[in-house]
């Protein structure tokens, strides 16, 4: 379980997140939504150890994340930030095999090896193993990152982001995935989204953050609705009822 105790993270005087309880881990599938500035992503850089929390605690599986062994925390929390910073450069193989590095130090195993080959396998990108990656379309590049999380091998996967510049079939693609992971794998994924009707189509639960606080936190099904979409995003949100599914239709 991923726990966030009283957690607070000031940049001067601005607080972006404002003593925040939470539990991840639970569900197969979590979709954290709210506006630019909600927090999603500082939550996640706390989670990962990328920042430090002014006040409360963060712990994986118990661990206090500033105090656990980085390699041993790599091994069962994997965290993929929008803005990944890798030479265009790499071949697709080439990258997935950096997910493997938490367990391998760089010295790859017979078991390394065949993990790398069966992330490469399940994002559908064997075609593809010896293409860089400035060579790939937004969605194949995706994909390949998402393998090196998989490759990494770890209970819980945070993915920031990850439908951003995609068009809508590719978007389609990734979410479609991040299903299979969880159903599939069982992968414990907690996902930034901005789409509200994608989040309540994938998600097994949805925590939605405004202003640095979380103001929502249930199944789909009660949250694509007028009244709590108007709480989150603080203006009129039209909700209707489609093949049985509650679908905002305007922002």
């Amino acid at each position: 379980m991923i726990a966030l105790e009283n957690v607070t993270k000031r940049y001067g005087k601005t607080v972006v997140l404002d003593d925040v309880s939470l539990e991840f881990g639970g569900e197969g599938v979590t979709a954290l939504i709210g506006p630019n500035g909600a927090g999603k992503s500082t939550l996640f850089g706390l989670i990962g150890r990328l920042i430090a929390a002014d006040e409360g605690r963060v712990t994986v599986d118990g661990e206090d994340v500033t105090t656990a062994s980085s390699s041993e925390l790599a091994k069962i929390l994997a965290v993929l930030r929008q803005d990944n910073h890798i030479a265009a450069r790499l071949t697709v193989h080439d990258l997935v095999e950096f997910g493997r590095f938490p367990h391998s130090k760089g010295r790859f195993t017979v078991d390394d090896r065949a993990h790398i080959d069966r992330a490469i396998d399940y994002l559908d990108l064997a075609p593809f193993r010896e293409r860089f990656l400035d060579e790939l379309s937004g969605g194949q590049r995706q994909r390949a990152f998402i393998a090196m999380v998989l490759a990494q091998d770890t209970r819980y996967v945070l993915l920031d982001e990850p439908l951003n510049n995609l068009d809508l079939r590719h978007a389609a693609e990734i979410m479609q995935l991040i299903r299979r992971m969880a159903d599939e794998l069982g992968k414990k994924v907690i996902v930034v989204l901005h789409d509200i009707n994608v989040a309540g189509h994938h998600a097994d639960r949805i925590v939605a953050m405004r202003d640095g606080r979380i103001v929502a936190d249930a199944a789909p099904d009660d949250i694509v609705r007028t009244d709590v979409l108007r709480e989150i995003y603080d203006h009129p949100v039209d909700v209707r009822m489609i093949d049985g599914r509650p679908v905002a239709l305007t922002f």
